[in-house]
């Protein structure tokens, strides 16, 4: 018998051992060519090909100009429109893309002049495209902010992923053999180059400058990493590295190179991090809001601000009772990602409790107590108007009083009625001031009387500027009046 098959005789587990790991090794090296077979690209990727389409894509003069004109154009008619649907038109035609690409391969593979050229070639379109956003928002009368227009003022991790992404599939599309051309469209749609400098146009006709700033951001953000991805792709696939003859023009242009990459790193890893900071922080605020805000009978609205970092919820419906309003704060105030934060409640008007969860019917409630506020509100200044002039009035009257009293020690009494005349035929109403005076001394004779009555009438003329005064006269004896004096342009007996 052999040696080695008495071995196996001896010891059976070792050589199921043995044969179960050489089983687990085919296993694992087939799975791994499977996945090598499937994404390695470095076979397929043409490099010499790719830098030469890169190149041709610099360029921006003639055709290029026109087609970002137009496409400027169509962008900002969308974004006025709010039609989705031309916007993504406009960026399948904006070659805004070409330059963005070329300052990430020039970078990776130490070419200053394709460099340079896409740095200029960058700066020149997007000038351009600013200037046509401008003037186009600026002769267009309708210059609200819709949807389209807002949803383009401020990055957030989301674009930042975006970019990352469509930068990696735009320069891997561009590396294989026969480019795929429906992936370039793609990544064009989905990084959005056009519609944040179309926002910054509109921001600049609009002198909406915080608008303007988050529109240049977004764009940035995405220009930034979608050269950051093409550069690290090209480093990937090893591009050929550009040779200078002079050596020490190739040592100078690798430097620039280097700090060109890294001006471009740096501020990326910054702007991830901030805008991961900002949205950390919404999604804590919702969850907040969403899982500890509740309570029996009150509808809950937030109102969460980015740059002063404070929560503020409003609580309709049922009173709230402090205790558990203290309870909120100090949850809120524990959570991890919302330290320097602050939050604030506010008790709102009592709201039906059966809206059973309809914006739509609450809306409609407020807006009916905010009616019912304002009604009352006109009211209440109808009849504050109306005591006003009530007052004034008696003042006046105690004035008048006490001087006829000193100029008229005459008289006993005296008293005070508006009356009402109303014209039918001449379809007139007049108001007449009328004073019923009692003599203390009834034995005056109807002349001096007369007199007394008509000099007062005359006085409270002048004394209210008014051509409708009567004076009436009752005896002290007697309930029915005696004689009257009217003035009325004139004085009559």
């Amino acid at each position: 018998m052999e040696p080695q098959e008495q071995q196996k005789k001896q010891f059976p587990a070792d050589n199921n051992l043995d044969a179960n790991q050489q089983r687990i090794t085919g296993i694992w090296e087939n799975i791994m060519a499977f996945l090598n077979d499937l994404l390695d690209i470095r076979a397929d990727s043409d490099r010499d090909e790719t830098i030469e389409a890169v190149r041709k894509d610099i360029s921006f003069q003639g055709h290029n100009a026109w087609i970002l004109i137009f496409s400027v154009f169509v962008a900002s008619v969308g974004l006025n429109a709010d039609s989705t649907a031309v916007v993504i038109g406009a960026m399948l035609i904006s070659p805004l893309l070409g330059p963005i690409v070329g300052m990430g391969l020039g970078t990776a593979i130490n070419d200053a002049t394709m460099l340079r050229r896409s740095l200029t070639n960058l700066g020149v379109m997007v000038g351009l495209s600013l200037l046509t956003a401008t003037l186009y928002f600026f002769i267009s009368p309708f210059k609200e902010p819709t949807g389209e227009l807002l949803a383009r003022t401020f990055p957030t991790t989301f674009d930042v992923l975006i970019a990352i992404f469509g930068g990696l599939a735009l320069i891997v599309a561009k590396a294989k053999k026969g480019t795929i051309s429906n992936a370039i469209a793609g990544v064009a749609i989905a990084t959005a180059l056009m519609p944040p400098l179309c926002t910054a146009g509109w921001g600049i006709a609009t002198g909406q400058w915080a608008y303007f700033g988050g529109a240049v951001y977004l764009f940035c953000i995405n220009a930034v990493f979608i050269a950051l991805s093409t550069f690290v792709v090209c480093k990937l696939l090893k591009f050929p590295m550009v040779k200078y003859a002079n050596q020490a023009k190739r040592k100078r242009v690798s430097r620039w190179a280097t700090a060109i990459g890294t001006l471009v790193l740096l501020p990326s890893i910054f702007f991830f991090w901030q805008l991961y900071s900002i949205q950390a922080k919404q999604i804590a605020v919702d969850t907040y809001f969403k899982n500890k805000i509740g309570y029996v009978g009150m509808r809950p609205t937030m109102e969460w601000d980015k740059e002063t970092n404070k929560l503020d919820i409003v609580m309709f419906g049922e009173i709230v009772p402090q205790p558990t309003i203290e309870d909120w704060e100090s949850k809120f105030y524990k959570i991890p990602d919302l330290e320097g934060c602050t939050v604030e409640f506010f008790q709102g008007s009592k709201m039906p409790t059966d809206t059973n969860g309809n914006v739509e019917l609450v809306q409609e409630e407020l807006i009916g107590q905010m009616k019912q506020i304002q009604n009352k509100d006109v009211r209440i200044a109808a009849l504050e108007g109306e005591i006003t002039r009530l007052s004034n009035e008696n003042a006046t009257l105690d004035a008048i009083s006490e001087e006829i009293r000193v100029n008229y020690p005459e008289f006993s009494k005296i008293s005070f009625a508006k009356s009402i005349n109303i014209d039918f035929d001449k379809k007139k109403k007049d108001t007449t001031l009328v004073y019923t005076v009692v003599f203390k001394d009834a034995s005056l004779s109807i002349k001096d009387r007369w007199t007394s009555k008509n000099r007062m009438a005359e006085w409270l003329g002048y004394r209210l500027q008014s051509d409708k005064i009567k004076i009436n006269e009752i005896a002290s004896s007697v309930t029915t009046p005696v004689d009257s004096v009217k003035l009325k342009s004139g004085t009559d007996q």
